[in-house]
């Protein structure tokens, strides 16, 4: 009879001491009911919260246009397109069907307003029209997509075009995506178009359109600026949604639910989830100076190595970690040419031996390799230094 009563007083003591935490495994289970697949993410360490059905291979419909904006991000960071480049529409980009901000074969608009239609309106036309623009052909766009792919080791997905339209053989998963929004993410600028709920193009003409965010959380749910929705008959409605509270941001996808009403019902409860439960401590925003690498038969003897992506540490609400250390790992042997990017050494979160993080640290800038001239006065001065 007192094991029965020493029982109970145990249960209550533990339900009265947790509440929270018992109603939140309760209600995990009822985070995404209709969605055929969801996951749900912290952005910074890639932690998965919640999942369901997170590998299985489905129609992304529009999200594919995540992949389209990564490799835009890519291509203004490496210098190979510019902001206000002009993107001239051909007759193949101009007969897109779906979403579109309605282009005219001929027609040319910046790079940043292609971007703002893609990442406000879905356009389907200036997607193909900047596939061509960086790539020459929608073709060889969809091929690098498919490369970063690989490069991402991302193996539930396979691309056929850059807008998401029906296509046999083109299918991804709620575990890729959030994979490719958290890549995404890396470059800040982003959100400033997929957080905007509405803006203009063609301002100042008898031609000016109004783009409406199609993602309507960005508007309804404080927190929110980003990423992209879904729809064809075959995925239903989709969408991968990220939103920020205080220093924490979340990955939230979901595929195939029956109407947009479920679909965001169901984000915005993987959403509350995350942000009632748990929190992140921020150790490194994205460029942060970690440590210098040498460089062998480069103009300079060492090259700068940054934080590819923010670096944070998360952990329950409540929770607080001791023993925290950080491990820094630099490429030996490092040799130039060494390109703006490039990875040279790993930084490491450990929490009493155990490794909570891995992230990698890439070079801050372009290193050229050194002359022979160069390298001889290096040597020289070495050799009289030397023998001083």
């Amino acid at each position: 009879m007192k094991r029965c009563v020493y029982i109970l007083m145990a249960f209550f003591l533990l339900t009265s001491l947790f509440p929270s935490m018992m109603f939140a495994e309760e209600k995990k289970s009822e985070l995404a009911e209709v969605a055929k697949s969801a996951i749900l993410i912290e952005r910074d360490t890639g932690t998965v919260l919640y999942e369901k059905n997170s590998h299985e291979k489905l129609a992304p419909a529009s999200m594919t246009k995540i992949m389209t904006m990564l490799l835009i991000m890519e291509a203004l960071e490496k210098g190979q397109i510019k902001w206000d480049d002009k993107v001239r529409t051909s007759e193949y980009a101009a007969s897109m069907g779906g979403s579109q901000i309605f282009l005219e074969p001929g027609e040319t608009m910046t790079v940043e307003q292609m971007l703002k239609g893609i990442a406000i309106g879905s356009a389907n036309d200036a997607s193909v029209a900047m596939a061509e623009h960086i790539a020459g052909s929608e073709e060889n766009f969809v091929n690098n997509m498919n490369k970063k792919l690989k490069e991402l080791g991302l193996k539930d997905t396979q691309f056929k075009n850059t807008t998401g339209l029906p296509s046999k053989e083109h299918y991804s998963s709620a575990h890729d995506m959030s994979m490719m929004a958290k890549e995404l993410l890396k470059y800040n600028d982003i959100t400033k178009f997929t957080g905007s709920y509405e803006s203009y193009l063609r301002e100042d003409t008898d031609k000016k359109f109004w783009l409406v965010n199609t993602n309507k959380l960005v508007r309804f749910y404080d927190g929110v600026d980003g990423l992209k929705t879904g729809f064809t008959n075959e995925a239903k409605y989709c969408l991968t949604a990220t939103a920020k509270k205080d220093n924490m941001r979340v990955i939230a996808v979901v595929f195939g639910a029956p109407t947009p009403k479920e679909r965001n019902n169901e984000v915005s409860k993987m959403l509350d989830y995350a942000f009632n439960q748990y929190q992140t401590k921020p150790l490194y925003k994205k460029g942060d100076s970690i440590e210098k690498v040498k460089v062998s038969k480069g103009k300079s003897n060492k090259v700068e190595a940054v934080t590819d992506e923010p670096v944070s540490i998360l952990t329950h609400k409540g929770e607080k970690l001791d023993g925290v250390t950080k491990v820094i790992t630099l490429s030996k042997d490092l040799k130039a040419p060494v390109k703006k990017g490039d990875k040279v050494g790993t930084l490491t979160v450990m929490n009493k031996g155990e490794k909570m993080l891995e992230t990698p640290l890439v070079a801050k800038k372009d290193m050229e390799s050194a002359s022979w001239w160069e390298l001889y006065k290096k040597s020289f001065g070495l050799f009289t230094k030397t023998n001083k």
